[in-house]
């Protein structure tokens, strides 16, 4: 007999359920049940006169429901049993099938309750088999919410994104949304295979302390070389440390946030404008695109979206850096564009593939 460690308790894989969960499956089959025997206890006092009760003779409605449980749990005592040809013949062309119907409810959900550890084992194995260049959420507080938010906004499924988070109440509230998730620390290096980090494409560490992003950021490193890392810290101070760590982009939130404040401040228009444009699917999109074999040669001032910066191999400049006076087709533009419902933000390289 195989038993669980303390250990694999505290992080598994936690797939978002079917509509009808399975006690909502139980509940529905307890009700078949009973409706079934309330079916077959209404027919039995119909014809009550054709049955004989040993005990006084007659037959009541408790007997008739007496006689129904009994009868279609198969446990027949006899005390009850039908007298008369109509209510033989019933029971041979309705109770009877009845009785057969009561077992397959019975049975079936015993087969489910025991079949359910093999469903999630054959859920969970389909669901790695067929995951390829996801994204891992790692934290889905407000900041790991907000960015799968944007994520499905610019067109990238939930079945893509996959949620890790120390809190099975998270977990459970992520799996509600329609992610998968896995409940666990992020720190651990068997609780990022779990969720597949070596075949991402990309993860997203928005912790909650700053030493435990840096710890996550090294241990998700070293499990794919290739994986984009966009991490979250509260102190700008810890910023270089998240990049020493292997993180490719880091976002300061409490200067990010401090900025926006100010900027509002300042100008409430141009902090409204920013907001819009770090807000996806609405308004104006801050996105990044390829250079088209049109714009390849020319400026940036010539292209239909309005550019703000050029990437070029590991470096961004500026729109009127000199470098990027012409645009080669190599580059990546950072542009504004209108939001439209069939927006689609393309995925940047990863400079490290």
């Amino acid at each position: 007999m195989n038993h669980t460690s303390p250990e694999e308790l505290q992080h598994f894989v936690q797939l978002p359920e079917p509509a009808a969960g399975p006690l909502r499956q139980v509940l529905r089959r307890l009700v078949a049940a009973l409706a079934v025997l309330v079916v077959t206890a209404m027919l039995v006092y119909l014809e009550r006169e054709g049955y004989r009760d040993g005990a006084d003779g007659e037959v009541s409605l408790l007997d008739c429901f007496y006689y129904t449980t009994v009868s279609l749990s198969t446990t027949g005592y006899g005390d009850i049993a039908p007298v008369s040809d109509s209510a033989r013949l019933v029971n041979v062309l309705v109770i009877t099938p009845l009785r057969v119907l009561f077992l397959i409810i019975l049975i079936g959900t015993t087969l489910e309750v025991l079949a359910e550890r093999t469903r999630q084992q054959f859920r969970l194995a389909r669901w790695r088999s067929s995951l390829r260049d996801h994204t891992v959420i790692i934290g889905f507080g407000t900041k790991g919410r907000s960015a799968a938010e944007t994520l499905i906004s610019t067109g990238v499924p939930r079945e893509r994104i996959v949620i890790i988070d120390p809190s099975r109440k998270v977990v459970e509230a992520a799996n509600a949304d329609g992610y998968t998730g896995v409940v666990g620390d992020a720190t651990r290096s068997d609780v990022l295979l779990k969720a597949e980090v070596q075949r991402a494409a990309q993860v997203v560490i928005s912790t909650q302390r700053d030493d435990t992003a840096v710890l996550v950021t090294l241990t998700a490193r070293q499990l794919n070389r290739n994986l984009r890392i966009v991490a979250a810290v509260r102190e700008e101070e810890n910023a270089p440390l998240l990049r020493q760590s292997g993180a490719d982009s880091v976002i300061t939130s409490a200067s990010a946030a401090g900025r926006l404040l100010g900027m509002s401040m300042l100008s409430p228009s141009a902090g409204a404008v920013m907001e819009d444009l770090i807000h996806q699917g609405t308004g104006l999109n801050l996105t990044e695109r390829p250079v088209t074999k049109a714009e390849a040669g020319r400026s940036p001032r010539e292209c239909k979206d309005l550019v703000v910066s050029v990437v070029r191999g590991h470096r961004v400049l500026g729109y009127d850096d000199p470098d990027a006076a012409v645009l080669q087709l190599t580059d990546r533009l950072v542009v504004i564009r209108r939001a439209t419902p069939s927006t689609t933000v393309m995925p940047s390289e990863n400079p490290r593939r």
